[in-house]
C-alpha cells in the first residue's frame, strides 16, 4: 500500500528533566495549567537541540540550571501524540522561583513525589533513579500506563 495517499501522522516532541540531587531529592513541580505534580519539561522547540531544550525546560519552569546526565526514557502519549524524551539531570546553579508554568517548585523524596503524581509520570521518576544503561520505553494515555504487548 502506497503511503503517498495517506497524510503523514503528526506528533509533538517534549522533553523532561529529572533533576536529582546528591541527597537524593528530585525536583518537581506542580502546572500551572493543570494542577498536577511532573518533572519539569515541555515541548521541544523545532530548531533547538535535545540537551539545550532540557536545559532551557527545566529553568524557565524552576529556576535551576542544570548539568543534562542521559536519556532515561522514551515515553508516548498515545492519546495526544506526544513523544517525550525524559533525561536525569543534576543541579548547576540556580535557586528554586515559580514561573508562568508552574504554581509550586520542591526538592522532594523520590517516594513523596511519585505519590503526588500520576503513573505515566511517577514512572519517569522511577526510571531516571535506576542504574539502567538503555533507556526504558512505555506508552501511556497521559495519565496511566499502557499494558505492554507480547513478551
Amino acid at each position: 500500500m502506497s503511503t503517498a495517499s495517506q497524510p503523514s501522522p503528526r506528533h509533538s516532541v517534549s522533553v523532561a528533566g529529572v533533576v536529582v540531587r546528591e541527597d537524593g531529592r528530585v525536583l518537581v513541580i506542580r502546572r500551572a495549567d493543570n494542577g498536577r505534580w511532573e518533572p519539569p519539561g515541555g515541548v521541544l522547540e523545532l530548531r533547538e537541540g535535545v540537551e539545550d531544550g532540557v536545559r532551557r525546560e527545566v529553568y524557565e519552569e524552576t529556576g535551576m540550571k542544570v548539568h543534562v546526565e542521559r536519556l532515561t526514557g522514551v515515553y508516548k502519549n498515545m492519546t495526544l501524540g506526544v513523544v517525550a524524551l525524559v533525561f536525569r539531570c543534576s543541579p548547576a546553579g540556580g535557586y528554586e522561583q515559580l514561573s508562568d508554568e508552574s504554581t509550586a517548585v520542591s526538592w522532594l523524596a523520590p517516594d513523596e513525589a511519585v505519590k503526588r503524581m500520576s503513573e505515566a509520570f511517577s514512572v519517569r521518576i522511577a526510571d531516571a533513579l535506576t542504574d539502567d544503561t538503555v533507556p526504558h520505553i512505555r506508552t501511556h494515555d497521559g495519565r496511566n500506563l499502557a499494558e505492554p504487548v507480547g513478551n
